[in-house]
């Protein structure tokens, strides 16, 4: 058995040889500059003591963490995606996630494309036992709350209902104008004008009244 997990492994780095490692920083304004030059220090140290030499930098600066693109996380996933990186080395989580649900997605695409993730800050690695143990918390934390969630949903739907709340968005439309413009024999695009609606609500209110033409 050891055999067969050297050679894995021999075979593993012969195959990342000519990939890339991506390092991954980034700062939420323009003004915390100094913090992005930290994030790229410590990460090119990390590097260093690793003996890693062939890394890119992906730098996003300014740009929150709560948005789903960013422009250098973007070309980052595109290269991991072509086969290009090897391993993904950021800061700290909340740099790299808006969220434990993007977390918990970015890792699962890159195990699955079998790419590494370490996290320099929290001194975690997704390759060693620790990291893969963390992973599968996070996993069963994040069904937990999806879980919750569902349940606090359905638990306020149901109450609503029972206490005779209509449920749904609340017409727009006003359906008295809309007849009563209807009866005087004005078009559907002359009665959505003056009703300040469009003209498919027209068409539904007149169509519901049996006035439809």
């Amino acid at each position: 058995m050891q055999i067969y997990i050297a050679l894995y492994n021999v075979m593993r780095y012969y195959c990342c040889m000519d990939k890339i490692v991506a390092l991954y920083c980034r700062t939420s304004t323009s003004y915390q500059n100094k913090g992005l030059e930290s994030q790229e220090r410590a990460l090119v140290e990390y590097c260093a003591a690793k003996g890693i030499t062939n890394y890119k930098i992906y730098k996003d600066e300014g740009i929150s963490g709560s948005k789903a693109s960013r422009p250098e996380l973007d070309k980052m996933l595109l290269d991991i995606r072509a086969g290009d990186v090897a391993s993904v080395i950021v800061y700290s989580f909340s740099r790299f996630a808006r969220s434990t649900q993007h977390l918990l997605a970015a890792l699962e695409e890159f195990r699955a494309l079998n790419v590494s993730f370490v996290s320099v800050s929290e001194n975690l690695e997704t390759e060693s036992a620790i990291g893969k143990a963390l992973f599968v918390i996070i996993s069963a934390i994040s069904e937990l709350e999806r879980e919750i969630l569902s349940e606090r949903v359905r638990n306020g739907l149901n109450n609503a209902v029972k206490k005779g709340k209509k449920l749904g968005r609340k017409k727009q439309r006003n359906s008295v104008l809309i007849r009563e413009l209807a009866n005087k024999n004005y078009s559907q695009r002359e009665i959505a004008k003056l009703a300040g609606c469009s003209k498919t609500s027209v068409q539904r209110e007149l169509k519901k009244s049996g006035g439809h033409k």
